[in-house]
């Protein structure tokens, strides 16, 4: 049994320079499984922050279960990521001093578990997002050339 992707967060590649990653378990509530088992949710704006000595998943919208009734979960609640105590003060560490931040990339079941993949990251600057897109392009335009049957 692999793995299989609930979600994952594009903005966040565009939008930073990941440095490393990390894999957490989440603590859910309820009807949560059910709504991440319909891909219900929407990790855009949401972050991870270390606060009293625990990692805390902010800001991502899990979807009510359709027939959840008086069950459901408040889809905006902080959700609390699961690590060792070491990781977590490491984690706090780097974002308290360097300036970085935690980004969830994605979501998944791994062994019917659900985890999350979260990235130590330095934001970018404009200018940097221009050169991303201008790489890209040139990659493109390089591969659609090569594959180009000569005539």
């Amino acid at each position: 049994m692999g793995e299989k992707q609930i979600v994952q967060n594009r903005s966040a590649r565009r939008d930073y320079h990941v440095l490393e990653t990390y894999e957490a378990g989440i603590e859910l509530r309820g009807t949560e499984v059910k709504s991440l088992r319909d891909g219900r949710i929407n990790l855009k704006d949401s972050y991870a922050d270390v606060a009293n000595g625990e990692l805390l998943l902010i800001g991502a919208h899990i979807s009510p279960y359709d027939k959840g009734n008086v069950w459901n979960h408040d889809p905006e609640r902080t959700r609390k990521l699961l690590m060792h105590k070491r990781q977590i003060v490491k984690l706090g560490q780097q974002t308290a001093e360097k300036g970085l931040t935690l980004v969830p990339l994605r979501l998944y079941f791994s062994k019917g578990l659900v985890k999350v993949e979260i990235a130590l990251c330095k934001g970018k600057q404009t200018h940097d997002k221009r050169d991303t897109i201008r790489e890209r392009e040139v990659k493109r335009e390089i591969e659609r050339y090569t594959k180009r049957p000569k005539t």
